[in-house]
């Protein structure tokens, strides 16, 4: 209940900040338009690649065990689709990855400064600090670390994802059933290790993008990048993990919800629905690093407050 609480209270002191300040709406806007208008190009591209996945991964009418050999996913994946998959992850890790960086300084910098009552900048200034300071340097650092876990992560999950829905098909075919009515306990056992191990390895994911958010948050505010800010920021976090936890399936679920209503709709052939959908991905994406801001500065103040009532205790018991 304690940890339901605190999520709250990060939400709402996330969501009071866009109010403080005209200048964080506008440069929040500006920063988001080159992400927009890449996002509608990628989304469509995207969606369109998983549809057409999805075809392969389906096994055709009739098939049994006997067609194996015929049967041949990999076999099956064209020239032009390995083409668009290498796209695809060369549009994800550069100017994807690029662009969310820069909406990202933005937006921490700036929601920094309102959550701890300073006089908010301008995007002008923000941008003079960043690059006349040259505080580029530890994000992208540490944020090239996140990239390359996030990535590690992320492919992890899609495996177990896969595996089990390819499975599930073998499983269920009708004739091949038919033929091996014993492997339907085998289908009812798969399924439950590979939901338990989606679920473990999701909320191992979710504890891990707590960490790798809230160190890419200090590094940007405090001068310390790489190893360093993935270890300060996993001590900072301990005490408040189950609620940033929360605060991840949050954000996951409102990604993933999107494109899977959108695969579902049919959003890829019209450009107004795959427009919504980016909108509400960019709105969603400078929302996280407000939260991840947030989120940040409670952890901090939380363990000062911890450090100092240890000095006092060690104080007391040294007087005694």
């Amino acid at each position: 209940m304690k940890q339901v609480q605190e999520f709250l209270h990060i939400v709402t002191g996330a969501l009071a900040i866009p109010y403080r300040s005209i200048n964080f709406i506008i440069s929040s806007l500006v920063t988001s338009l080159p992400l927009f208008f890449f996002l509608i190009l990628y989304e469509m591209i995207f969606q369109r690649t998983v549809l057409e996945a999805s075809e392969l991964l389906v096994l055709p009418p009739g098939y049994s065990e006997r067609d194996d050999y015929e049967y041949d996913q990999p076999r099956r994946m064209t020239k032009d689709f390995v083409l668009k998959l290498l796209l695809l992850g060369l549009l994800y890790l550069v100017p994807f990855r690029f662009l969310e960086f820069f909406n990202m300084i933005v937006t921490v910098n700036l929601a920094s400064k309102l959550h701890e009552g300073e006089k908010p900048m301008s995007l002008k200034e923000v941008a003079h600090q960043i690059f006349s300071e040259a505080r580029l340097k530890d994000p992208l650092i540490t944020y090239v670390y996140v990239l390359l876990l996030s990535t590690c992560g992320l492919l992890g999950l899609m495996w177990l994802v896969i595996n089990c829905y390819i499975l599930s098909w073998r499983f269920w075919d009708d004739e091949y059933l038919l033929e091996k009515q014993i492997f339907l306990s085998g289908h009812v056992l798969l399924n439950v290790i590979f939901g338990s191990a989606f679920i473990a390895v999701l909320i191992k994911y979710l504890d891990w993008c707590v960490v790798w958010n809230t160190s890419i948050v200090y590094s940007i505010l405090e001068e310390s990048y790489g190893t360093e800010a993935l270890m300060t920021s996993f001590y900072l976090s301990r005490g408040s993990k189950q609620s940033g936890r929360l605060l991840m399936l949050a954000f996951f679920i409102w990604g993933v919800g999107l494109r899977l209503t959108c695969l579902y709709t049919g959003c890829s052939e019209r450009l107004s629905d795959i427009t919504i959908q980016v909108l509400l991905l960019c709105i969603g994406n400078v929302l996280k690093w407000v939260v991840c801001t947030v989120y940040f500065h409670n952890c901090k103040k939380r363990t000062l407050v911890k450090i100092d009532e240890q000095v006092g205790l060690d104080d007391k018991n040294v007087n005694v």
